[in-house]
């Protein structure tokens, strides 16, 4: 007869014991265990008191090398004689926390670029040391400092690139405004006696002089920008002012109008660069139309904010040019305002217009609006505030 025995058998509750159980030994392993950071404690002093793995592999010291030493033989000279290491454990102390990039030193006198943390540790309200941490960052620097080289080589040649342009835009935009006028003073020789003829040739000249002066002017506000002479002015009385020199610049092929609003208030501005703010957005537009078109000069009062985020709305006189021309894409709209950026073939313009209605809203304490769509036609609105707001 079989006896079945019901005593269950007995379970160990006993844990293996291990180093690994101690908690203070488990960090130790921890820290030791790092070799991407050098991780170490100072003493209140700076002192050196202990030093892992990652110490080694960064600055090349072995422990018994550096335990009871100041933490500043890892400083550059310039910096000790600048008192740095002092310093971030001042700051360390005072605002919890020191963080800072900079050269470091190794063993063999080579340097590193280094991320260093130093962290105060207190017990029961006494400051008993730090904890700092260093990683060696110089693969990052020297990637960045390249890139940032490629950035300056990129910039300098966009640079040289943009005065090759301008410069080959306007010596064609020069040369063809001396060309009408030469030509038009021999013609005069030739048909002196013919006064309809020679009053024809003397406006042509006139008008190539006009843009050559036109172009003058915008290269000058580029260069050292524009020397504003705000005087309050009715920008309706401006506009009606100048409409025959508006009316010549547009051409015979072109309608040209006004809408103006009515009983509008003063703005501060200089009416000299507003006039040739206005010349050069229609020159843009009669540009834009070569088989001729319309455009229309639209004033009104309106209460808006500027663009820059959380402006406040305020009182503005608005100045929209718009025309029935070909339009501009996207990608053109968003650089319509780069210096030298235009969208005209070689010789047909400097790329200096808008980008200076735009410096002359701006310097008025305004702003431009523009909005186009190809084959449709291109608005610039230039707001500018209210006098006296």
């Amino acid at each position: 007869m079989t006896t079945l025995d019901s005593t269950p058998p007995a379970v160990s509750n006993t844990r293996p014991t291990a180093p690994l159980s101690d908690d203070g030994q488990l960090f130790r392993l921890l820290v030791q265990g790092v070799t991407d950071y050098a991780i170490y404690m100072l003493d209140p002093d700076g002192i050196i008191c202990n030093w892992n793995a990652g110490g080694r592999r960064i600055k090349g010291y072995e422990e018994s090398e550096v335990i009871g030493q100041h933490f500043s033989r890892f400083y550059t000279e310039a910096d000790r004689i600048a008192g740095l290491p002092a310093h971030a454990l001042e700051v360390a102390r005072l605002h919890g926390r020191y963080e800072k990039e900079g050269w470091r030193l190794r063993k063999d006198g080579s340097h590193f670029w280094a991320c260093e943390v130093i962290d105060p540790i207190w017990q029961h309200d006494r400051l008993i040391g730090f904890a700092k941490i260093t990683r060696d960052m110089t693969e990052q620097h020297e990637a960045e400092l390249r890139l940032e080289e490629a950035r300056r080589a990129l910039a300098q040649a966009q640079k040289i690139e943009a005065v090759g342009k301008l410069t080959l835009g306007l010596s064609h935009d020069f040369n063809n405004l001396l060309s009408v006028i030469v030509n038009s003073l021999d013609l005069i020789v030739v048909h002196r006696q013919d006064a309809a003829r020679t009053s024809a040739l003397v406006e042509g000249a006139l008008r190539a002089a006009e843009r050559g002066s036109q172009l003058t002017r915008q290269l000058l506000a580029f260069a050292r920008g524009q020397e504003l002479a705000p005087e309050a002015h009715d920008l309706n009385a401006l506009l009606l002012r100048s409409r025959e020199l508006f009316l010549r610049s547009c051409g015979s092929t072109v309608c040209f109008e006004y809408e103006l609003g009515q009983a509008l208030p003063e703005v501060l501005i200089d009416g000299v660069q507003f006039e040739a703010a206005i010349l050069n957005l229609l020159v843009n537009s009669r540009d834009a139309m070569p088989q001729g078109g319309r455009i229309v000069i639209v004033t009104e009062a309106r209460r808006m904010a500027g663009p820059l985020p959380d402006a406040p709305l305020r009182n503005h006189v608005t100045v929209k040019v718009a025309d029935t021309g070909a339009g501009m894409s996207e990608e053109a709209l968003q650089r319509a305002v780069e210096p030298f950026f235009t969208t005209k073939d070689v010789g047909k313009g400097s790329g200096l217009g808008l980008s200076q209605v735009h410096g002359f809203a701006a310097q008025s304490g305004g702003f431009l609006q523009l909005e186009s769509r190809p084959g449709v036609g291109t608005s610039v609105s230039i707001c500018l505030p209210v006098a006296g707001e």
